[in-house]
């Protein structure tokens, strides 16, 4: 199955006394790149999260925000940073008296400087509360997950019929190919005649000519395997498995065949198909940027 690199998914439960929020969503990368956002309470969350994220995920760049709120808050105390809070008030004394304001600060507006206020809470249990986060998580993924499938259904619908185009014009230069060395043929007999008049031709020299013609624009080998590596593309695209850097490579090879065939025709209507099969190979290749 294809999956977009593209998602989002979120979850939010209670259990036991917290509310728990985790969200996922991502764009395209080359790797795996991950990056959280936990409480700095429970920053023991980051790296478990990652670890079982990486698990179900193999490449994008992924934005993780985990929220836990505590509602059972009875166990929480608030402490007082004496030794910033003195600093705090020393400060604004200075400003006061340096710039002969009032000292009409208090309490209140000491408390709302960083860190002068201090929750505490009792110990929490570490694997406890990992299970409640990641059966929040797997809720999370599985949404996160479901919505790359979606997308990356359209993207093979899209893939899989460029890639018939493709081999449409495959079997049209198959075809041609041929007919080209039939007409090349016809032509220079034609030449000859115009050069020499009712003079006896050279048919071994006119059939060696058309011969190293024929040699020079055969294309069979390339249509094999242009067909192959279309057979081979559409096999990956029912994989499982991540697919996105396979499918990377098959297509450079796709576009060096295609251009080959483009170097060795000398034929208009080939060069045309050429032209559409590279503005196909293009596209599909925009689209697999984002395959995971």
């Amino acid at each position: 199955m294809v999956k977009s690199m593209t998602g989002f998914g979120r979850a939010v439960k209670e259990i036991d006394g917290y509310i728990i929020t985790v969200e996922l969503k991502s764009v395209n990368h080359k790797y795996f790149e991950f990056f959280s956002r936990c409480p700095r309470q429970y920053g023991f969350i980051d790296d478990r999260i990652k670890s079982y994220v990486n698990s179900r995920v193999a490449r994008g760049k992924i934005e993780c925000f985990v929220g836990i709120e505590a509602l059972n808050t009875e166990a929480a105390d608030i402490a007082v940073n004496n030794s910033l809070a003195e600093a705090y008030v020393k400060a604004l004394k200075e400003l006061s008296s340096k710039y002969e304001l009032r000292e009409d600060f208090g309490a209140a507006t000491v408390a709302k400087f960083p860190d002068v206020l201090v929750v505490r809470k009792t110990e929490e249990d570490e694997e406890l509360l990992w299970s409640y986060v990641k059966e929040v998580a797997e809720e999370a993924v599985d949404k996160f997950i479901e919505m790359r499938a979606a997308e990356g259904k359209r993207m093979y619908d899209d893939v899989y019929s460029r890639s018939q185009y493709i081999l449409d014009c495959v079997e049209f230069v198959e075809e041609r190919s041929p007919q080209t060395v039939k007409e090349y043929n016809e032509k220079l007999v034609a030449r000859v005649h115009d050069l020499i008049g009712d003079a006896s031709l050279d048919e071994d020299r006119i059939l060696q000519e058309v011969a190293i013609y024929a040699d020079k624009v055969a294309v069979a080998e390339e249509t094999v395997r242009l067909r192959s590596h279309i057979e081979q593309l559409r096999s990956f695209l029912q994989s499982d498995e991540p697919i996105g850097r396979k499918l990377d490579f098959l297509v450079q090879e796709i576009n060096r065949e295609t251009n080959t065939i483009g170097s060795k025709c000398s034929d208009l209507e080939i060069s045309r198909k050429v032209v559409d099969m590279k503005g196909e190979i293009e596209k599909i290749r925009e689209q697999i940027q984002n395959i995971e």
